[in-house]
């Protein structure tokens, strides 16, 4: 009993870790959205050669905080891995283990994270520098974030007893997933290149950024930027389907319905935000809005994955049961 109320808390630890770190990519938008990324120069650890900065401007402060933020995210995670192995030490379970080992890939993926945005830093891809590295930074800084968030997700999962589950046991629900998966990964690179060309070439109205989107003679990131709205729809109406579809496999599973309709019901609130975010040329505070909804979308659906993947390997297991006994017998 004691080694289950151990487990209880850690699971509403792994949750507030996975709360901040979406807070922490909050603000995170808000420094590239304000322009504020080469606030402490090209210096990291340091900002402007200093620990602390003495005179900071705004744009200083803005991200000098989001390193500290992203500093004390390090921490809590190293907190959440350390309190995994002393969990799994204390009783060598497969829960522990499975929790310990999701444990393990957050703290591996936030210090890929940090190095990746130390590299942003020390490379001067920052602010409104634009470079031919920085599009490939910014891809591969915004998949490590959803890989992190799922080990996450994952974490707070197992230490709130959800069940294992195996990508084998059903080929065909695995497949659909992984493409989706592959699809949300598409959207998401789409998006950052979006939200760099927006940036970098801002537009005064809708008429002059669509009309800069097919124009022979614009750069070549705002004649991608367009590739974004049509793979966030067509993305996003797959996920609606599939959601539906596995409901309806699963119709008895409470588990896999409640994730299915939080995630149709944010895809549908992604695409009001995506339209909105367009019409108002991508405000702030709509930038911010919109990854928000878009790391929601990514977080319901590994929930909804894993619920959906444990569910079918418990019925796996108990069908090949009998036939495992004859063997035997």
């Amino acid at each position: 009993m004691d080694k289950e109320l151990k487990l209880t808390r850690m699971a509403k630890y792994a949750w507030f870790v996975l709360a901040y770190n979406l807070l922490v990519i909050i603000w995170g938008v808000f420094l590239r959205a304000s322009k504020s990324g080469d606030g402490c120069g090209q210096h990291w650890l340091t900002c402007h050669g200093e620990v602390i900065p003495s005179a900071p401007q705004l744009k200083t402060v803005i991200e000098f905080s989001h390193r500290m933020t992203s500093a004390l995210d390090g921490l809590i995670v190293i907190g959440l891995l350390g309190w995994a192995f002393l969990l799994w030490k204390s009783a060598k379970s497969g829960k522990n283990s499975r929790v310990l080992k999701m444990a393990l890939g957050s703290f591996l993926f936030i210090i890929v994270e940090g190095a990746l945005g130390a590299g942003l830093v020390l490379t001067g891809n920052t602010a409104e520098t634009l470079t031919a590295a920085r599009p490939f930074w910014m891809a591969g800084h915004l998949i490590t974030t959803l890989i992190l968030l799922a080990f996450l997700s994952l974490t707070a999962w197992f230490a709130s007893g959800g069940k294992p589950f195996s990508f084998r046991a059903q080929p065909k629900i695995s497949l659909f997933l992984g493409l989706a998966v592959l699809g949300i990964l598409f959207v998401g690179m789409s998006g950052s290149v979006a939200a760099l060309s927006s940036m970098i070439f801002p537009s005064e109205t809708l008429a002059e950024g669509i009309a800069k989107d097919f124009s022979a003679t614009s750069h070549i990131l705002l004649r991608l930027r367009v590739s974004h709205p049509i793979l966030s729809i067509s993305v996003g109406v797959y996920l609606i389907f599939l959601a539906g579809w596995l409901k309806g496999k699963f119709v008895e599973v409470s588990q896999v319905s409640r994730w299915a309709n939080t995630l149709s019901l944010l895809v549908l609130i992604q695409f009001a935000s995506g339209a909105i975010t367009l019409l108002t040329l991508a405000p702030i505070v709509m930038q911010i809005v919109h990854l928000f909804l878009a790391n929601a979308v990514w977080i319901s659906f590994i929930l909804m994955s894993a619920s959906v993947l444990a569910e079918r390997t418990v019925t796996e297991n108990i069908s090949f049961a009998p036939e495992m006994q004859k063997k035997l017998i």
